[in-house]
């Protein structure tokens, strides 16, 4: 059995380690991630980076959520789910002034699908719409979206909206060294063949 020292730092590989770029911001909000449970075992998971790069992120892994438990009793008062959505409003029309809590679903589009049918009180939330800047750089994994974002690249496009006067994209670097190593490790060919452009 292999011995694969771990950063305690990043709690990734040594190997892999991200803590030359990881960066930890604060922010006005509680960021709540609620992570599929089969996505928390999946080495390339973008929310464990930005639960370490936003000051008192919170991850929750599992199937069912009570939001009462982990939000609070004024969950839906004072909550903006990150979701594409048709009823999705501009930071500006949010009313973010109320706004305590900023969730993110994490997984495949497949799993977030299912979290939202089995915590059917998610819909009862406001979705704030976000605008990024560019195309997802997470180039190893592929999304059925053409305007798909990882976990880590929403909670910034989200925060930039609400905080214009704050530059969260300072975070990002740690989600793209992981990127890039990947690539690496899996070599040029390899990544061609299985992420064409």
């Amino acid at each position: 059995m292999v011995n694969c020292a771990v950063c305690e730092g990043c709690d990734r590989p040594r190997k892999t380690c991200l803590c030359d770029t990881l960066v930890t911001m604060t922010c006005p909000y509680r960021l709540i991630i609620l992570q599929d449970v089969k996505e928390a075992k999946h080495a390339l998971s973008s929310a464990p980076i930005l639960e370490k790069s936003i000051a008192g992120a919170v991850r929750v892994v599992g199937d069912f959520f009570d939001p009462a438990v982990i939000i609070g009793q004024a969950w839906q008062e004072e909550s903006v789910l990150v979701f594409p959505s048709e009823r999705a409003i501009t930071a500006d029309k949010l009313g973010s002034e109320n706004i305590k809590n900023i969730i993110l679903l994490d997984g495949t589009w497949r799993k977030v699908a299912r979290l939202i049918h089995l915590n059917p009180w998610l819909k009862d939330l406001p979705c704030i719409a976000i605008q990024a800047e560019m195309a997802s750089q997470y180039k190893i994994r592929k999304s059925p979206r053409v305007d798909g974002l990882s976990t880590i690249e929403a909670a910034v496009a989200a925060l930039n909206s609400l905080l214009p006067d704050r530059d969260y994209s300072a975070i990002l670097p740690a989600f793209l060294k992981m990127v890039d190593l990947q690539i690496e490790a899996m070599g040029p060919a390899t990544y061609q063949k299985n992420y064409p452009l």
